[in-house]
């Protein structure tokens, strides 16, 4: 069998290189791409999985956005056109040009999805997948609203597909530096202004300076240092693991996204930020006990300071969830073995 993944992300990067390890152990051949994104290439690097590189993603505007897309998948079409290239099956999450590419060619599409509410790109997307894989978090109407002609869910979030296994994190001296900074140490993910869905900035540079004084802040921002941060906030030069970073942390702070779910599945008590509507698979882990807990903005450093350096021990919990990685490998052999 022969299967095509795309990464569009860092966290993409991450998920497809497990998955496509566990098809290699089956004896499968992968292919792999991914475009220049802010951390697509070094986390490639950091976890020794060589992908193609195909396009870039560029931040802000509709119209670059659209333009470069359309690149994409020429070139990926030109890559996967002849029978000789072409994949049997095509997965990846949500890569609009993936979707589009594998759909022309008849290849059929395995399509991950944790963020139903990034429309824009789910009715790109979720229509011409085969199958939808996502979390039992997830009301599946959610998906089927957006086109999807298939789904299977799991007992479990994306990320448990890779915390907590081996040489899928960077190696933990990239981290070392943080043993200079005093405790105790607060990570704060900056929201996403770039994407689609998403509202403006802001937001997680008020809660820097909301911090100040209780710890060290480490800023993660998403293309550049922002204005208005304080002096004192932390900025890491260069690519780090988030993954390391959270397992480091006394706290992660974030909107919702993938940092705050590596958080507390390593046992570091995570805030979510309200930014996005409702994210139903923090609520998922928040129910299984994990330390994950939801707060409006003024919430926050009233919180911030009650969870601080209150670790977790929750392997117990985190054997118990359900690894995506297992459902995606034997669907795609499923799929292969129907046609």
């Amino acid at each position: 069998m022969r299967v095509w993944l795309d990464a569009c992300t860092g966290k993409h990067v991450r998920y497809t290189t497990a998955i496509a390890r566990a098809l290699r152990a089956k004896g499968h051949e992968v292919i792999l791409t991914t475009r220049e994104h802010p951390d697509t290439l070094a986390m490639a690097e950091a976890l020794g999985e060589k992908f193609l590189v195909v396009g870039r993603y560029v931040p802000h505007s509709r119209a670059g956005k659209l333009m470069d897309s359309i690149e994409r998948e020429e070139e990926l079409a030109r890559i996967f056109s002849s029978e000789d290239e072409r994949p049997d099956v095509a997965i990846c999450n949500q890569s609009v040009e993936l979707c589009r590419v594998a759909f022309g060619l008849g290849v059929p599409i395995i399509c991950t999805s944790d963020t139903p509410h990034a429309e824009v790109v789910g009715r790109l997307t979720i229509p011409l997948a085969d199958v939808v894989v996502t979390s039992k978090a997830l009301p599946a109407e959610l998906y089927r609203a957006l086109g999807a002609r298939r789904i299977v869910q799991f007992d479990g979030v994306d990320e448990v597909a890779w915390v907590g296994k081996p040489g899928l994190a960077a190696p933990g001296e990239t981290v070392s530096w943080l043993r200079e900074l005093d405790r105790p140490l607060i990570v704060i993910r900056e929201e996403e202004h770039g994407a689609a869905y998403a509202r403006g900035g802001g937001l997680m540079v008020k809660v820097a300076r909301a911090l100040r004084g209780l710890g060290t802040v480490v800023f993660l921002p998403r293309y550049e240092r922002p204005p208005g941060l304080p002096d004192e906030a932390v900025v890491p030069e260069g690519f780090v693991d988030g993954v390391l970073l959270a397992r480091e942390a006394d706290l992660v702070i974030g909107v919702g996204g993938t940092l705050c779910r590596e958080a507390a599945l390593q046992g570091t008590p995570a805030l979510v930020v309200r930014y996005v509507g409702r994210i139903h698979v923090n609520e998922y882990l928040a129910r299984r006990g994990f330390p994950i807990v939801e707060v409006g903005p003024d919430e926050v450093s009233a919180k911030a300071r009650e969870l601080v350096g209150r670790k977790e021990d929750v392997e117990d919990l985190l054997r118990g969830l359900e690894d995506p990685v297992d459902v995606i490998a034997n669907l795609a052999e499923e799929i292969t073995s129907s046609r």
